[in-house]
């Protein structure tokens, strides 16, 4: 079965990744191409994402599939994937050959200009919100950008939008995440890792049975943080239930105050104390 890839270009900003997903589905595609991920199925499969990048250029060349390798993991996850249709997001037509060429898929059949589905207002709205907050849109759900954005301000949109086919029999649920990057000219976000032991040590304490918390160290990588904690628990108390607690409220609130993506949560009693169990008092 040959693929067929279409073409979705328009100026930067001015809305191309909001709508990709109804595009999309409209032209049944079964895989979307955009800024250097791989996305099918509301999920990133492949690549990486220019939106990550700390400067303009590197963007550009992320979403170009400039580096070997990058390009390389994304080719061969479309021909294990075999899409019948990939629709390839660009600036212009150039830039989507340049794509398909680099990922060695075929030139694009049909092009759709952002102003095929998207108003002249709509457009407008989209670029002032791209000057004025530097806000930029990742066709799929927070869940899977976390992975591949943890520490970045990441606010997810859902919406109930009826194709314009006139085929289509029920409304369309599209989830996708707006997020800000790193070369947004409204400057450089990030979390210190003694602010995220700070949370995790004051959710700690705030659990029946903990005592003290003796370490925490914070791992960082670039999909997230591991987070390793050293308690003492009180005596009378079930260890096992005070951990599983511990871990549980410090990955949701650790999450809740930073938007890290909490890859683990280590917690350890390594000391036993002898006190008055509140439970235990007649």
């Amino acid at each position: 079965m040959k693929m067929e890839v279409i073409a979705l270009v328009g100026a930067s900003g001015t809305g191309k990744s909001h709508r990709a997903q109804l595009v999309a589905y409209e032209q049944e595609a079964d895989a979307i191409i955009d800024d250097g991920l791989l996305i099918k199925d509301s999920k990133i499969l492949a690549g990486k994402s220019a939106k990550r990048e700390a400067t303009r250029v590197a963007a550009v060349k992320r979403a170009l599939f400039v580096d070997p390798e990058h390009a390389r993991e994304v080719k061969e996850r479309v021909l294990e994937l075999n899409p019948r249709r990939v629709l390839i997001l660009g600036t212009s037509l150039g830039m989507v050959e340049k794509i398909a060429e680099r990922l060695s898929l075929p030139a694009p059949t049909r092009v759709i200009s952002i102003e095929q589905v998207a108003t002249a207002e709509e457009i407008r709205r989209a670029m002032k919100i791209r000057r004025e907050q530097g806000k930029h849109v990742i066709p799929a759900p927070t869940l899977e950008v976390k992975k591949t954005f943890s520490g970045y301000l990441v606010d997810p949109l859902r919406f109930f939008l009826r194709p314009k086919a006139e085929s289509a029999a029920r409304s369309l649920v599209i989830e996708k995440s707006v997020v800000r990057p790193t070369f947004s000219s409204l400057g450089k976000f990030y979390i210190a890792d003694t602010v995220v032991a700070s949370v995790a040590a004051r959710v700690v304490l705030g659990i029946p049975g903990v005592a003290r918390v003796l370490k925490v160290l914070v791992e960082s990588r670039i999909d997230g943080v591991e987070i390793n904690v050293d308690v003492a628990v009180k005596y009378g108390y079930e260890i096992p239930a005070v951990l599983e607690q511990g871990q549980r409220q410090v990955k949701e609130m650790v999450e809740y105050m930073t938007a890290l993506n909490v890859l683990a949560i280590n917690l350890a009693a390594r000391r036993l104390v002898f006190e008055e169990n509140p439970a235990t008092k007649g």
